[in-house]
């Protein structure tokens, strides 16, 4: 009965499309966290690309920052969307051609942003550096999804909406609005003090009303897939979903503290961002909650070590972005690479190796062919999670050690010579992360052959069978 059912299911995913959208998402695995090793370089080596403008670190910059956010994390998220939806809905995604459609226009004028981005054409905004006809495409590109999967859910057969697509369509909706405001809007209609406090709110809006969701969508539905054990607790999802969508919107200040913003704006910041604490500390309840009983499977489930090695991320990443928040914390870390630590710990550490681990237990089961190389992908997961580890930790005692030199009033030149050694060691732990990324998308690539191999031959001995 059970093999039945996920056969059925299995028949709903078009595999061709979600293979699509997983190998844009891997180009950019690969080719955004190159970028970061090559610009974390210059803080040590500043001249060692020479005089080239489009090889400066203000035109690399925002290709890394744009390339993790829409290129590594999105792309992968909606591939792994186009196989989450039908098996949750119980019906073919809706307009499946679409879905291809958008796949190209997506990645094409992302790829279209990112050459103009090195060209020097930027909107000035950070995580809105993209030009407007880049813009504009991803939001063509994100609309036409959100109908799509919108359309799709409402057509299920499955009457009870799982969390994961509360959260799938929370994620779409909230950032076609958002990119409303933060393509079209604040670049050219709002200026100054404004400009800033709107951006505050646009950025940490692609983080908590995009991303996070987003990660919550993969989490929820591919530990438990993985483990083989329902989620924990309902209640405690609708309780991170709620608490998410009523606290984030207001957090987006908290950057801006002793700044001309109005302060209760900033008060009201720092209240939501410290009550953030609630949807992290019940979600994540909930993803070691349905671990139970099944620690003794971990060792060798790659995609829950992913999953369980992001929420351990989480969990320190979201405690800085906390702490941060508050007045007398944010003094000494404001400027510093306290922020750049939790950002990395968050945006990769969590989010993208979320959508790693997805995209482990996807991949194998679209082709019919089991993972190439534990061994591998062991390999893999340890690089990761050593750089990102690595790098959180220098990260936030470099920024420590900065932010208590500039209090004591150590002039800002005399404080680069101190941090020399944290930025090699940054640099170093980078390399780690791509190196595990370099071999995960190879051993990935050799499950696609092989899967391959294994259908050619099974199609020669069905003919010999019929010739015979």
């Amino acid at each position: 009965m059970a093999e039945n059912l996920h056969e059925r299911l299995d028949a709903l995913v078009n595999r061709p499309l979600v293979r699509l959208w997983l190998l844009w998402g891997l180009f950019w695995l690969m080719f955004a966290p190159t970028i970061g090793v090559t610009i974390s370089t210059f803080f040590n080596y500043p001249d060692y690309l020479g005089t080239s403008l489009e090889l400066q670190f203000g035109r690399l910059r925002p290709m890394h920052v744009n390339g993790v956010i829409f290129g590594a994390f999105s792309t992968l998220f909606m591939g792994l969307c186009y196989y989450i939806v039908p098996r949750l809905t119980g019906v073919r995604i809706w307009q499946e051609k679409l879905g291809f459609w958008l796949a190209w226009i997506w990645n094409i004028g992302l790829a279209l942003g990112m050459l103009s981005m090195a060209l020097g054409y930027n909107q000035g905004l950070e995580a809105g550096e993209l030009p407007l006809f880049a813009d504009t495409i991803f939001f063509v590109a994100i609309t036409f999804a959100t109908v799509q999967f919108i359309v799709t859910i409402a057509k299920r057969t499955e009457p009870q909406l799982y969390v994961s697509l509360w959260y799938l369509v929370a994620a779409f909706v909230w950032t076609v609005l958002n990119l409303i405001l933060g393509s079209f809007i604040l670049p050219y209609s709002i200026w100054g003090i404004n400009s800033a406090a709107f951006h505050g709110l646009f950025i940490h809006y692609i983080v908590g009303l995009w991303i996070t969701p987003a990660g919550y969508v993969l989490i929820y539905y591919f530990l438990p897939a993985s483990v083989k054990n329902p989620i924990y607790s309902h209640k405690l999802s609708l309780v991170g979903f709620w608490s998410l969508a009523l606290f984030y919107p207001f957090v987006g200040i908290h950057h801006y503290l002793y700044s001309p913003i109005a302060d209760w704006a900033e008060t009201l910041a720092i209240i939501t961002s410290m009550l953030l604490i609630i949807p992290v500390w019940t979600v994540l309840q909930n993803f070691f909650g349905t671990m139970i009983g099944r620690w003794d499977t971990f060792g060798r489930n790659i995609p829950a070590k992913f999953l369980i090695m992001g929420s351990l991320m989480y969990l320190v990443g979201c405690f800085q972005g906390s702490l941060e928040a508050l007045r007398s914390i944010q003094e000494p870390t404001h400027f510093t690479d306290f922020v750049i630590s939790h950002s990395h710990l968050t945006v990769f550490g969590t989010f993208v190796v979320w959508a790693i681990g997805g995209t482990v237990y996807v991949w194998p089961r679209i082709h019919g062919q089991e993972l190439w190389s534990f061994k591998l992908a062991n390999w893999s997961f340890w690089l990761i999670t050593f750089g990102i580890s690595l790098m959180g930790l220098v990260l936030t005692m470099a920024g420590l050690i900065q932010g208590t030199m500039w209090m004591s009033g150590t002039e800002w030149l005399d404080s680069l010579v101190v941090m020399r050694p944290y930025w090699m060691i940054r640099t170093i732990s980078g390399m780690s992360m791509d190196l595990g990324i370099t071999l995960l998308v190879y051993n990935l690539m050799r499950t696609a052959l092989a899967g391959y191999k294994n259908r050619q031959t099974n199609v020669v001995l069905a003919e010999l069978k019929v010739a015979s």
